[in-house]
């Protein structure tokens, strides 16, 4: 019996491209055209809002930029359960892997299936709000369909990845854009007393910043797949 066993290793097919699209493609998501609703009734004024989404994107600055630095260092698919299972030992790490497949994860996965359901059936049920289980139940294909497109095949994944990234990016530019011209329409009624009403305490403020910070949910997602990277120095 030959004593020499290869080392398992995962193809390295995601280019620059769809590392982008990878990260960008997740946090565009129904987050981003869902809770800044949420953030504005909940601290109050237009003004704090743009305040709490400036301070939510300049802390997933920060910390992506620590995790641009573990990945390039640790060059191991897992994202923070690898990180700390060189750090912290297995037992640390088998307590966030348990609770992130378990509950943090799925609830994740299932919140964002709702969001992106509700806009695919929001169109035929314009005069009513549609039934809870036609919701469920698109949501729950959606969840079937990715799952089994990224089993297949990951260059059509990552396809797929780049595709939808490219469509909410344009749905985003054309928000964007009618946002300016109402602007130069001189519709800036909202920007006057922007602070007012603002709703200063802990509670307002610390649900506002939990749905900005989730929106921005997704920075993370490079690191685990660093394995299969081209180029991770460069993605």
């Amino acid at each position: 019996m030959d004593d020499k066993t290869e080392k398992l290793n995962l193809k390295r097919e995601v280019g620059l491209v769809g590392a982008v699209s990878l990260i960008g493609g997740t946090m565009i998501g129904s987050g981003i055209f869902m809770s800044p609703q949420t953030v504005l009734t909940t601290i109050g004024s237009p003004g704090a809002s743009l305040v709490v989404w400036a301070c939510c994107g300049f802390l997933v600055i920060l910390v992506s930029f620590c995790y641009v630095e573990l990945g390039t260092v640790i060059r191991e698919s897992g994202g923070e359960y690898i990180y700390i299972l060189r750090t912290a030992g297995p037992v640390v790490a088998f307590v966030l892997i348990f609770t992130s497949v378990l509950f943090v994860r799925p609830a994740g996965v299932a919140g964002i299936a709702l969001s992106f359901a509700q806009y695919v059936v929001a169109p035929f049920y314009s005069d009513c709000p549609p039934p809870v289980l036609l919701v469920k139940c698109v949501a729950a294909a959606a969840i079937l369909v990715l799952a089994t497109v990224n089993c297949l095949n990951v260059r059509f994944s990552m396809s797929v990845q780049v595709f939808f990234m490219v469509a909410k990016v344009l749905a985003l530019a054309f928000i964007i854009i009618g946002g300016v011209v109402m602007l130069i329409k001189g519709h800036t009624e909202n920007f006057e007393d922007s602070f007012q009403n603002t709703n200063v305490g802990i509670n307002p403020i610390g649900i506002a910043f939990y749905q900005g910070l989730w929106s921005y949910d997704g920075w993370n997602n490079l690191n685990y797949v660093t394995e299969e990277l081209k180029r991770p120095e460069v993605s």
